[in-house]
């Protein structure tokens, strides 16, 4: 029987990577998303627009969605300036909601679901809210706190055992992927960094505060990780943590990442990004005209990611408060996975990406 995936949030960093893997590997595949994704991929796909928050608008599409096998799940709500969000009652109950419309729609389409991949992260560590124990290991305790991931598992959970589908759950580090005006994806805010610093005649400073070491998920890695766990019976009902298999520390990678940009790099500087980049549209539409990209309004470009680099990059933070959050991927090893990627590979195939589709301008 064909194969047909759903993948929601299909315009986000890990969706968007699903879906051009999963049609390169011959999939039929429909996409769920508020706009039409980008995708670099020739294979067609179907496209339907939807707000997952609207009960009534997901299940007037429920007749699109009557042959969706497996799922996709990488939608996601964040607030206007991404940090609070994280533990406010609102977006965690939005999150819950917009789930459970969809696989309400999913039930009424009479779809033959089969599995559904979901997405967490280290905040399922309270990493975000203190030392995590090292490394974070799947079979660990909850780590009881605000978080919509606890209760969209819990209902998963509660549907796969009465609905007789299976549920794969990946807990990645930082995701870097190509999609842009996302919540939470590095690269193209990096990317858009360097070239306002080049097109004013700066270098490529690095802006964050103190060092620490981290952990990473090619968008690419986990595409694959879940088409995997679509075909691997070790993958069904499991919770996976997955990183690239390396680690990095952003002065280290910065001098490479400062070659992949075409720019060069120079000594520290700390920057809080977030009004900095409030202060550079201007600049930014320069660039975008110089080099004949994509005429994207920069704060649009870089969505909530712009509050997120300076997360990233710890502005502003105590020593004390980057704390290492290292996760163990040998439970997802051992069920027969094993795919990794270079991290500074892995942010030049990126870079380029979005060079490719005119939403960063050419090396010089």
């Amino acid at each position: 029987m064909t194969k047909t995936a759903l993948i929601v949030g299909a315009t986000g960093v890990v969706g968007n990577a699903a879906l051009e893997h999963l049609l390169e590997h011959g999939w039929e595949c429909i996409a769920v998303s508020r706009r039409p994704p980008a995708t670099l991929r020739p294979e067609p796909f179907t496209h339907v627009p939807l707000d997952l928050s609207d009960q009534d608008a997901c299940a007037a599409a429920a007749p699109a969605l009557a042959a969706v096998t497996h799922v996709v799940y990488a939608a996601l709500y964040e607030k206007p300036g991404l940090i609070a969000g994280w533990t406010e009652t609102d977006q965690i109950e939005r999150n819950d909601r917009m789930l459970r419309n969809l696989v309400g729609a999913l039930h009424t389409a009479n779809a033959p679901l089969e599995q559904i991949a979901l997405l967490q992260g280290t905040k399922a560590y309270g990493m975000h809210l203190a030392p995590m124990k090292i490394p974070g290991k799947e079979r660990q305790p909850r780590v009881e706190h605000p978080n919509f991931y606890w209760q969209q598992e819990d209902f998963i959970r509660a549907e796969s055992e009465q609905h007789g589908f299976a549920t794969t759950i990946f807990r990645p580090q930082f995701v870097f992927g190509g999609a842009i005006s996302a919540a939470m994806n590095l690269v193209p805010a990096i990317g858009a960094y360097a070239a306002i610093r080049k097109e004013e005649g700066e270098p490529f400073t690095f802006p964050g505060g103190p060092s620490y070491v981290a952990e990473a998920a090619d968008a690419r890695l986990l595409a694959s990780a879940m088409r995997w766990a679509f075909t691997s019976p070790a993958s069904r009902n499991e919770t996976f943590n997955i990183t690239n298999g390396d680690v990095f520390e952003w002065r280290n990678v910065w001098s490479t990442l400062a070659g992949d940009l075409g720019i060069e790099p120079g000594d520290e500087a700390p920057l809080q990004l977030t009004p900095w980049f409030e202060t550079k549209a201007d600049v930014w539409d320069a660039v975008t005209a110089k080099h004949g990209l994509q005429p994207i309004p920069l704060l649009e470009y870089l969505g909530e990611s712009r509050y997120f680099l300076d997360f990233a990059f710890a502005f502003g933070a105590d020593a004390r408060d980057s704390s290492p959050a290292f996760v163990s991927t040998v439970k997802l090893r051992q069920a027969g996975f094993t795919e990794v990627y270079d991290t500074e590979d892995a942010f030049a195939h990126w870079f380029d990406h979005l060079r490719r589709r005119r939403l960063l301008p050419p090396i010089e």
